[in-house]
């Protein structure tokens, strides 16, 4: 997350400007959220440092002089609560009775972004670090996923960057040991079930000690089969987790009511923290900004897209389950603003003046017809090897002639709703979609036991909401470039993220082939005809609009 892309939003706020405020807490929010989350590891007082921390933050913003040391500003301030909330616990023993049951950061962690293999394993060790260490570990994951930097890092622990690096150094070899443990724990070796019989099941430092002495000298625990990837190369592909939905951020400061922090915000000298209760009391402002004002004034981040409202679902529409005719590798005219699922291609036109057609998937066990090989030069990509795009606005620049690939994840356990698509704006030259693979689509079911579950939702959790005549996404989509464009979050209804990495022809090429019997839903899609027909991606634009969201769905581009 780039502060400078906020200077204006922020210095707008300092000037008080009720939307960009509003702006302003809920685009940093989940940042805080992660940090507090982790560094607590979802224990009950999480909600109650986030909002101190953000509290602290408006009340002081007019304070900040420099917008672009925004970040570095609210990480220290929420490193600071970290602290003062460590120094006001008492010695005495949690009582879990009021917990029991409840999921910690690390597990929720793991089921919001459906982490597998060693990213999960990751996740899963910080269980055993000790609060210093996860105060640290709660940076130094964000410092990898690219939301902060070393400096940052150093600054809000209140150290130099040369004891930074020696900090994280430590810490990373104990989470090291840590996830040795995680890994022997879903062993079955004899001896360490015999050596847990007597342990609770609570991860501590003297349990890490034990279990750590034990795998050292265990020649079962100890054979580590599988290849060790280390946590810094593991973290760059995880996103910030998603907030709950019900999370709230009780902006009445000192126990101040709603109505009281609207009647001092008349007064010159009122905090920053009155002005937002002020603003956000007011039920039209609350309405436009995606927020419920509640009982004792708490804001409640819904997060609510701008128009057109989402079309949510709590079980299976007929649009998403409905599987339209066998998909025609000849691309269609641009779709009508509400085309039927069964429409089909029917005439060929050149280049810069298609979109793909809404099709259905093919056989799970029909292998995919070739994919044309064009020729590559490489593709740089703004965001480097591997850029994750979580927030509306966020974007990444593509240039160069090669291919891209697209990987979705979509998170309709934390929004349900209307998806707003992601846009390509700014196109020169050609860009082209030339496959689709990961194994599914994301309409492809996902569980055994739930008949309802695809990768869009379920009948519990709501479903997340294609637009009319949008194509279904597959899991990894690929596209070929020659020339530059800009791909730009749009998501305002949906909670999905995007992850963009500059391709090759071979990668898509043992993608799409990956078949059902290696152990995925299906056998990728082609959709490359190695000529201009081929389809180019729907919401894409030569212009470079204020908006990206506003790229109209039945794209134009004129040939280059």
């Amino acid at each position: 997350m780039d502060t400078r892309q906020w200077r204006d939003t922020i210095a707008a706020a300092q000037d008080g400007d009720r939307r960009a405020l509003d702006e302003l807490v809920e685009g940093w929010l989940p940042l805080v959220y992660n940090i507090v989350g982790r560094a607590l590891n979802g224990h009950a007082d999480v909600d109650d440092v986030v909002q101190e921390t953000m509290l602290r933050a408006v009340d002081n913003l007019g304070s900040l002089r420099d917008p672009d040391s925004f970040r570095s500003w609210l990480v220290a301030i929420a490193m600071r609560q970290i602290r003062d909330r460590a120094r006001r616990r008492t010695p005495a023993p949690l009582d879990e009775s009021a917990t029991s049951g409840a999921a910690d950061f690390a597990e929720l962690t793991v089921l919001r972004l459906q982490l597998e293999g060693q990213r999960r394993e990751v996740a899963e060790a910080v269980r055993w670090l000790d609060d210093e260490d996860r105060q640290l570990l709660s940076l130094w994951w964000l410092e990898v996923a690219g939301e902060l930097t070393r400096r940052e890092l150093a600054a809000a622990v209140g150290i130099s960057r040369q004891h930074a690096a020696v900090r994280v150094q430590r810490m990373k070899e104990r989470l090291e040991t840590s996830r040795g443990i995680v890994r022997a724990l879903d062993g079955a070796c004899p001896d360490l079930r015999e050596l847990t019989a007597r342990w609770n099941g609570r991860p501590d430092s003297v349990w890490r000690k034990r279990l750590a002495r034990h795998i050292r000298g265990c020649g079962y625990c100890g054979d580590t089969r599988e290849s060790v990837v280390p946590p810094e190369r593991l973290l760059v592909g995880i996103a910030l987790a998603p907030i709950p939905v019900g999370f709230t951020l009780s902006l009445a400061l000192g126990g101040k009511t709603a109505a009281a922090a609207t009647a001092t915000a008349t007064v010159a000298s009122v905090s920053w923290s009155a002005k937002v209760m002020s603003v956000l009391t007011q039920p039209v402002v609350a309405a436009t900004a995606g927020a419920t004002i509640v009982a004792g004034g708490a804001y409640v981040v819904t997060q609510t897209p701008d128009a057109p409202p989402p079309r949510v679902a709590v079980s299976p529409t007929a649009a998403s389950t409905h599987r339209p005719p066998p998909v025609v590798d000849t691309p269609s005219v641009s779709p009508s603003p509400s085309p039927s699922p069964s429409a089909t291609p029917t005439k060929t036109v050149r280049y810069g003046s298609v979109v793909d057609a809404v099709d259905r998937a093919p056989d799970p066990d029909t292998p995919p017809a070739a994919l044309p090989h064009r020729p590559e030069t490489g593709v740089t990509s703004t965001g480097g090897a591997h850029a994750v795009m979580n927030h509306r606005g966020d974007s990444v620049t593509l240039t160069g002639k090669g291919y891209v690939l697209v990987r979705w994840q979509i998170s309709p356990q934390y929004r349900a709703g209307g998806l707003v698509m992601p846009s390509w704006t700014g196109l020169r030259g050609e860009l082209f979609h030339v496959a689709s693979g990961g194994g599914r689509r994301m309409d492809d079911p996902v569980s055994a036991t739930d008949s309802t579950a695809t990768g869009m939702g379920n009948a519990t959790v709501g479903y997340t909401v294609l637009p009319a005549g949008t194509q279904q996404m597959w899991q990894n989509e690929y596209f070929y470039l020659d020339g530059s464009v800009t791909l730009t979050v749009n998501e305002r209804g949906a909670d999905y993220g995007l992850s963009v990495f500059p391709s090759s022809w071979d990668a898509a090429e043992k993608d799409i082939t990956t078949g059902p019997d290696q152990g995925v839903k299906r056998y990728g899609l082609v959709r490359d005809t190695g000529k201009d027909d081929t389809p180019v991606p729907q919401y894409v634009t030569r212009s470079t609009p204020a908006d990206a969201a506003t790229v109209a769905q039945e794209s134009r581009v004129s040939a280059p």
